[in-house]
């Protein structure tokens, strides 16, 4: 066996957690890699939410489904992910992040701790039991560390009955590499969840 690497784990994780017919969201979709490869596990009776504040990056993921013929199985949706409850009203089973900004654009462009956080608190209402956030944290940016510290804090915060929360990094890598928050939902939230942290 070979541990994989994050990018890798973070793909394993989708495939635990979505099944054909499912609805997903892609909370960054950046170049649209990980809307491309939701779509795919999603099939014909499913359906990917993605969202991204900038253009290019709608644009880019909008190619990438259609140069795959997979445009029908997502929106993508140039907004915040932090209002994804104005559009998603079902079910999610699986959501992924990329913190950080759309590489080869724009570094002033970042994810930032208060909407990732508000768009969280979103996801794990509408996220089915068994379902998974999976957070891929870029922190070696311009407020990354701040981004980081602010999402540990309110993740390590979540009630364990409820939540189950993985943090999964190689710890000898240099240049603050990325690594994995995975949130799996293990029982129905209370109502007032929001009180519980």
């Amino acid at each position: 066996m070979k541990l994989e690497r994050v990018i890798q784990y973070a793909q394993t994780l989708l495939q635990m957690s979505v099944a054909e017919g499912d609805i997903a969201v892609d909370a960054t979709a950046g170049n649209g890699h990980d809307t491309l490869f939701l779509a795919n596990l999603v099939g014909d009776h499913g359906f990917v939410y993605a969202f991204d504040v900038q253009k290019e990056a709608v644009d880019a993921t909008l190619h990438r489904l259609l140069d795959n013929a997979l445009e029908h199985r997502a929106i993508v949706l140039r907004d915040g992910h932090e209002n994804v409850a104005k559009y998603v009203n079902k079910t999610v089973s699986a959501a992924i992040f990329n913190l950080g900004y759309l590489p080869g654009s724009d570094h002033e462009v970042v994810t930032k701790p208060n909407t990732t956080i508000q768009s969280l608190e979103s996801l794990l209402k509408l996220l089915k039991v068994g379902g998974m956030i999976v957070l891929v944290v870029y922190h070696g940016h311009e407020g990354g560390k701040e981004e980081r510290d602010e999402v540990i804090r309110f993740v390590s915060n979540l009630p364990q009955k409820y939540i189950h929360v993985l943090r999964y990094e190689f710890i000898n890598q240099k240049n603050d590499p990325p690594f994995i928050i995975a949130l799996e939902k293990v029982k129905e939230l209370p109502r007032d969840f929001e009180n519980l942290f």
